[in-house]
């Protein structure tokens, strides 16, 4: 009987340790990912990352990262530009439309990279990515969501990491919701 109670004892203790994310790994990924957004979508514009990307594990769900980006900067008001004119805002929406694939291509890496750095995290728990995306007042935003969420289970984002699964169907394991 003090076999059992010991095994059951080193196996739930085994099963609790296997199962921590430290806020250390979250923290590294977020960095990772706002290095990722400056470097491949912003342009290196360190005024287009509104905060920096936030993480959170919940124990039993998975991690959940957010961040907020403007995708072009309005030009400001002044003597020399004293109003916004429709080529103005024609040309920040073409802007916004041309960094929208490379934003989404950030968003999938960032859940191959969470996938592979949190070890302690049981491979039945989601990964999720959301980017809220911000507006002007007056611009014109057919086409353009105002946040992305993408979400995946690690175990779908880890075989698509080691090659168990093609990089060409990894589009199939991700939930994403555009609004």
């Amino acid at each position: 009987m003090k076999r059992v109670v010991v095994i059951f004892v080193l196996m739930t203790v085994a099963a609790v340790a296997a199962s921590t994310v430290s806020r250390a790994s979250v923290a590294a990924l977020e960095k990772s990912f706002n290095n990722r957004l400056d470097r491949e979508v912003l342009d290196g514009d360190p005024f287009l990352l509104l905060g920096m990307t936030q993480g959170i594990y919940i124990e039993g769900f998975g991690v959940v990262y957010a961040a907020e980006v403007n995708l072009m900067n309005a030009p400001g008001i002044n003597p020399f530009h004293p109003e916004m004119t429709k080529a103005d805002w024609q040309r920040i929406r073409q802007r916004k439309l041309q960094r929208l694939p490379a934003l989404r291509q950030a968003m999938k890496s960032m859940l191959l990279d969470s996938a592979a750095s949190l070890d302690g995290m049981p491979a039945e728990e989601q990964l999720v990515v959301g980017v809220r995306i911000t507006r002007q007042p007056g611009e014109d935003a057919t086409g353009i969501p105002s946040q992305i969420v993408m979400r995946a289970q690690k175990r779908g984002m880890l075989d698509v990491h080691t090659g168990r699964v093609a990089r060409s169907q990894m589009d199939a394991l991700i939930k994403v919701n555009e609004n």
